[in-house]
């Protein structure tokens, strides 16, 4: 054997009970696993695993990092935690497919999310199609990574950013799109619903592009119409859209959130179980914090991004329409911010791109506001402006209880939604799955911690429908993670969000080291995982 990792307690992946065994790696794959009792396998190189859980690397499901893979190689902040692969595109705008003026709006669109602004030279854009995309992951990158088609960027491509029904034509050139980025390697569609101009986007629509990704036996993720007002109805109506078209479902970051749902979970739940009973094909993904993370312009009415960045900018500046957008988010609710009226004091700027403002990071809207002696939307305002709609935020509106409850369900996974842009981003960047595996895990007991294991690891796979992936068994690959019960935690803090987790010393990719005795290795044992089928 290349590597035989000797005496760990084996936590497989499908949430039956651990066991002592050694396990050989040969090839990138995982060549022989014997138990106590069993002649031991020898090998060039052997680790004492003794007081270490071994278990197969984790997933996360909702990444952001489809420009952080290529302009940071080191990528240590999803490799420290143990991810080794990362769902990308997600929330229904990334960069490919795109032509390039799609792309330019793009990149001012998600600037936020991940840099990447037009003028930024840090990244060259040398594709234009899912398949050059992937192939650019293909020459080496930090973790593995499977790519989700941007609905809002194919509409954006071939209808732009008008509020209003796709043409036949139009239609048809969408579903080639999407077909023809199934086709070159994604797993899936994703959608952004309460994020222009994918928003824009009714149900028929919506259901022809799932029927393609059908077709190819991919799943649609989308981030439904409201994670507040009006949530469970978003939620059903995402069930109900899927099985119409006959696609799998799986929901981003699917957190019940602002103060008109707390406590209800349970109602989430119980509409989940009927639909699986039902016959649906439905899996989901949660972050374990309260608050959520995204960009300021994203609170916006959609009648206000209407045309795209420089429309905005331009309703912006202008004194009566910029009211009737105040009035819009703090009296009526505004689509952006999930049908409730904004609370300015739970709005936390987490990044900006213009240093000149960066004295606004780490301080709630209302405080920054209260310092400059003025209302709260006018900080707001001039930050929109001055940033160019490139500020992120946290968004403290999470229940603990909620969060608690949905992250048990039999379908749960676990993904980071982790924005890895900005000064202080949300500590679930570096965080999640340490956060996982020791607070609600060891911690907590919310999930026993072979449980837990299933749910970032083969759950996750089998969604993926990748055949060799989230289990320690012979014939997989060798993607695996060494952690320490006892003392796995999450360093990352609100206050301290780039801090790296403790008690994971050994991160291997197809066999091979990433992380090893806690620090990164030059490796960039990752590429793209494209769609394999059934």
């Amino acid at each position: 054997m290349d590597l035989v990792i000797r005496d760990a307690r084996v936590i497989d992946g499908t949430g039956g009970p651990s066991y002592r065994a050694d396990v050989g790696i040969e090839d990138g794959r995982i060549a022989a696993i014997r138990r106590e009792g069993e002649p031991r396998p020898s090998g060039a190189r052997v680790l004492d695993a003794a007081g270490l859980a071994l278990s197969p690397g984790f997933i996360d499901m909702h990444a952001h990092s489809d420009l952080a893979l290529l302009r940071d190689p080191e990528h240590t902040a999803k490799a420290a935690q143990g991810v080794t692969l990362e769902v990308i595109g997600q929330d229904g705008l990334s960069y490919a497919p795109v032509d390039d003026a799609t792309l330019t709006q793009v990149r001012q669109t998600i600037t936020g999310w991940n840099g990447g602004a037009p003028g930024d030279t840090t990244v060259d854009f040398d594709w234009r199609t899912v398949g050059e995309y992937l192939d650019r992951l293909d020459r080496g990158i930090a973790v593995n990574a499977a790519y989700l088609i941007p609905q809002g960027t194919v509409r954006m491509y071939a209808v732009g950013w008008d509020d209003r029904p796709a043409t036949d034509a139009e239609l048809a050139r969408m579903k080639r799109l999407v077909a023809e980025s199934m086709e070159q390697g994604a797993v899936g569609m994703s959608s952004g619903l309460t994020y222009t101009p994918g928003m824009y986007a009714a149900d028929a629509e919506l259901t022809e592009l799932c029927r393609v990704v059908a077709g190819y036996d991919g799943y649609y993720c989308p981030h439904h119409r409201s994670y507040g007002a009006g949530a469970l109805q978003a939620y059903e109506e995402m069930v109900t859209l899927t099985r119409d078209a006959g696609c799998a479902l799986h929901l981003a970051h699917a957190t019940m959130n602002f103060g008109v749902n707390k406590g209800r979970a349970p109602e989430l739940l119980t509409l989940l179980d009927e639909a699986l009973a039902a016959g649906a094909d439905i899996s989901l993904d949660t972050y374990p914090y309260t608050p959520g993370c995204t960009t300021l312009v994203a609170m916006l009415p959609s009648w206000a991004s209407e045309g795209g960045p420089d429309a905005i900018l331009e309703r912006l500046r202008d004194e009566a329409t910029a009211e009737r957008i105040r009035h819009h988010m703090e009296v009526i609710g505004a689509d952006g911010c999930h049908g409730v009226p904004i609370e300015w004091d739970t709005i936390e700027i987490s990044g900006v791109t213009a240093p000149a403002l960066a004295d606004h990071v780490g301080r709630t809207v209302a405080d920054s506001a209260a310092r400059a002696g003025e209302a709260p939307w006018t900080t707001a305002r001039r930050l929109l402006i001055e940033d160019r709609l490139g500020s992120t935020i946290l968004q403290h509106v999470g229940h603990e209880e909620n969060v608690r409850q949905i992250m048990r369900h039999r379908v749960h996974t676990g993904g980071s939604d982790g924005i890895l842009q900005g000064a202080k981003p949300h500590p679930r960047a570096y965080g999640t799955f340490p956060q996982y595996l020791g607070r609600y895990a060891r911690e907590l007991g919310v999930l026993t911690l072979e449980e837990c294991v299933a749910h970032l690891t083969a759950r996750p796979a089998a969604r993926l429908r990748l055949p060799d992936r989230g289990l320690v068994r012979e014939g997989y690959r060798a993607d695996l993670v060494l952690f320490d019960p006892d003392t796995v935690a999450a360093g990352s803090t609100f206050e301290k969000p780039r801090t790296l987790p403790v008690g994971i010393p050994h991160v291997l990719i197809d066999g091979r080291f990433v992380i090893e005795d806690g620090r990164r290795t030059s490796a960039l044992a990752g590429r793209s995982v494209r769609r394999t089928g059934r």
